[in-house]
This record gives C-alpha cells, structure tokens and sequence, in this order.
C-alpha cells in the first residue's frame, strides 16, 4: 500500500538557508520593450496566480520578458533551460550524499514552488515527456506538487507561479493539448523593425543607421525561414552582431560570426548569406 503524501519537510531548521531564493532574485530592471499590451496581460494573470506558457521564435525575446516581469514584480525568477536530458528527477529534486550523509536536496521547481518564486521552465517541449506531468498539478487549483521520493506533498507558495516556453517552429515538438490547455498563452514575434532596430541600439550602443542595416538582413534571412534554413536571424543574434562592430569588428565580419556561421552547416547557404551580408554593407 502506498504510504500517504505528507506536507511537512523533515529537513533540520538549522540546514535551512536564510534566503533560499538568494540566487535568483534579480537587482537590476532587465531591458525589454513591450510590443503589445503584454505587460499588462502577464501581470493580471499573476494576480490570479494563473500558469502561463510563451509561445514564439527562438531569440525573439521571451526570456528577457520574463525576466523583466519578475523584477517588475518584485519576484526571484527560477530559471530551467530544459533539453532532451531534463527528467522529472532534475525539477524534483532528488537525495544526494554530503558529508557522509544522505540529505534531500530540492530541485528548481520544488525550490521555486515551496518559497514563492516565478519559475520559468525555458524550452519546456524539449524535456522528457514525465517532465509534463510532474507540472500538471502545479497548473490547476490544487497549486501543489507531489514529492514522491520523499513522500511529500508541496503545496505552492502563495507568491509562486509558472511560466513554461517553447518555439511552436523549433522541429522540437509541441505541447499536448492536455497540457496547453492548462495555461493562458502569450504569442510572441520578432518586432516590427523599428522596435528592433531600437532594441539593437539600447543594447549595444550602436547609431541608428547601423541598427537600421542589420534590421534589414535580419529581416530577409526571416524570409528565407523553411527555405533551407531552419530559421532566420533571431534578434539575440542581431544584438550579438551589434555588439561585436561596438567591440571593434567591421559589420561584415560581425555578421558572419554572429548571423551566417551559427544559422547553418550548409556550405551553398553560408555563401549565399555571405553573399547578403556583403550586399547589405
């Protein structure tokens, strides 16, 4: 017979940090420009303490939102980059021997719901497939989350929510209904390129006229997205390029290392980006 889930965690008071949330709260305001009225939206949906899942390109901007929203809030911010390797054991927690001793350590999500942070489960359709249901009881009104290895029962903070991400274009795979339908959704997109163009230029310190030329590339790399190429330039790796011609590298280059290497392996696709990026300085 199973034994019942409990609620109290049978961890010595005295091995209890002082601020278990230490490392993830966030001192300084992160950059992001809104686009939309997605600010507003993200903040009455924590005020119901309702999950949230962001949906977009990869590089379009949805973790610095993130980040953005917690400092905003007030909150520390518990960050997962999931991948294929990302099991439940790993959001959980798990027993590990210290000191000679074996003690129970709590993993991110654990940490975030037992203490009251936003955590924020990057790439989520990336992780395992048990990863999803671990979540799921944390996304409905029972907010709680079972602890079976140590035979306890979370119920969530007041102050915790969650917030998951995926790219619905990656080739990664797409939530299950069972789960999407569990969250409110936010759609996320490249800016409109006088919004990008000013994001290159708070970010890197670079003139307008420059902004302006890698907004244009970037753009028409975009064009060329299920075309031979997976994707097309994300606006990280617009600031990437940015911030390589403000360290010193002619655009040309920047934009090769930052833009035409990383986007393929294909040989005949980096000449004819090549090609563009010539073309466009």
């Amino acid at each position: 017979m199973a034994t019942a889930l409990r609620g109290v965690p049978d961890v010595p008071a005295d091995s209890m940090p002082t601020d278990p949330l230490a490392a993830w709260r966030i001192d300084a305001e992160p950059y992001y420009r809104a686009v939309a009225d997605e600010l507003e939206l993200f903040g009455a949906a924590y005020a119901q303490r309702l999950p949230v899942m962001l949906k977009g390109p990869t590089g379009c901007g949805k973790t610095r939102f993130v980040e953005h929203m917690a400092w905003r809030l007030g909150r520390p911010l518990v960050t997962v980059a999931c991948n294929e390797d990302t099991s439940a054991a790993d959001l959980v927690g798990r027993w590990v021997l210290e000191a000679g001793e074996t003690r129970w350590r709590d993993g991110p999500l654990t940490l975030a719901a037992r203490h009251g942070a936003l955590c924020y489960l990057d790439e989520i359709v990336e992780a395992r497939a048990e990863t999803l249901v671990v979540i799921h009881p944390l996304t409905d009104s029972r907010r709680m989350l079972p602890v079976e290895r140590r035979n306890e029962l979370v119920r969530a903070h007041p102050d915790f929510a969650l917030i998951v991400s995926y790219n619905p274009a990656g080739g990664t795979g797409l939530l299950r209904s069972s789960t999407r339908q569990r969250f409110c959704g936010l759609v996320f997109d490249y800016p409109a390129a006088e919004d990008e163009a000013e994001i290159l230029m708070r970010e890197s310190g670079i003139g307008i006229e420059l902004a302006s030329a890698l907004v244009g590339l970037g753009r028409r790399t975009r064009r060329l997205a299920g075309s031979g190429l997976e994707e097309g330039a994300s606006t990280r790796m617009l600031v990437r390029a940015a911030a390589l011609v403000r360290a010193g590298a002619s655009p040309i280059a920047a934009c090769r290392m930052a833009l035409v290497a990383p986007m393929t392996d294909d040989a005949s696709l980096r000449e004819a980006l090549a090609a563009a990026v010539e073309a466009s300085f």
